[in-house]
């Protein structure tokens, strides 16, 4: 896969052992551009767009319209990347028919060339129906937001005794049943290695080490845009938020100031 090729899921797929994975979520055309002008290999519409972009305090509130919406943004933006959308909560909870449904407007209405769901065996019904529809699916385990009260809020998973082995037997499961790749977020970097290991397709970290085929960040937060705390894993390359603050704060005084527009940023008449 060169810098410059289209990444598809075959070649995503393929790229294991080979050359690790960038993926960074995104929400707008904007931030699509500027991550497939950088070469990452893969964009994600997070359904983290409802905490990052909508001020909700989860993902759960997240709907099918704002993943489209949000998803014709990226869409606008994107060239190479392989572009992966989230299939947001009871989107494929309830129904094999409502889960094709749903990843089908994905990728007819939103452009989306993937869908990502979260969870492990279970699972497994929902991500055969969709192979069935021609839609490829990225699994997702550990750390899986949408269960983030049955698990007991943002905790990292797996360091209970046998953890590793049952993670590895359910990405098993679900390589088997047909996911091009799997993200693994906040586990144990041993119980990453482990899984990564036991599978012959790539493995995405968020918080699980770097054992993994490749990583994803979520944009706002490598770029030191967040308003908020960062997560352990979390290692901004920039700082942005400052910038944003400063030119923002210049603005508002050369207007105050009354040399905001000068005579060069005006139009003769």
């Amino acid at each position: 896969m060169s810098d410059k090729a289209k990444v598809t899921v075959p070649a995503f797929r393929l790229s294991k052992g080979s050359r690790r994975l960038s993926m960074v979520t995104a929400y707008d055309t904007p931030s699509a551009l500027a991550c497939d002008g950088a070469g990452i290999d893969a964009i994600l519409v997070g359904d983290s767009l409802g905490m990052v972009i909508l001020g909700h305090p989860s993902t759960l509130p997240v709907t099918m319209e704002d993943m489209v919406h949000h998803l014709r943004a990226v869409r606008s933006g994107v060239h190479r990347a392989l572009l992966i959308a989230d299939m947001p909560y009871l989107s494929y909870h309830v129904s094999l028919e409502d889960s094709i449904r749903n990843a089908g407007r994905m990728v007819q209405e939103g452009g989306a060339e993937a869908v990502k769901i979260e969870g492990g065996k279970k699972r497994i019904p929902v991500i055969r129906a969709l192979q069935d529809a021609e839609i490829p699916v990225m699994g997702h385990l550990g750390l899986t937001p949408q269960s983030v009260h049955a698990l007991g809020g943002y905790r990292v998973q797996g360091r209970e005794p046998g953890s590793a082995a049952h993670f590895v037997e359910a990405a098993v499961a679900l390589q088997d049943a047909g996911v091009f790749a799997i993200v693994l977020e906040g586990m144990p970097d041993s119980v990453a290695a482990e899984i990564t290991r036991n599978v012959n397709i790539p493995t995405i970290g968020i918080g699980a080490g770097p054992h993994c085929d490749g990583q994803v960040l979520v944009f706002h937060d490598l770029l030191g845009w967040a308003y908020g705390p960062l997560p352990k894993f979390v290692r901004p390359y920039a700082d942005l938020k400052t910038i944003l603050h400063e030119a923002l704060v210049s603005y508002r005084r050369d207007v105050e100031e009354g040399v905001f527009p000068s005579g060069d940023e005006s139009y003769g008449g």
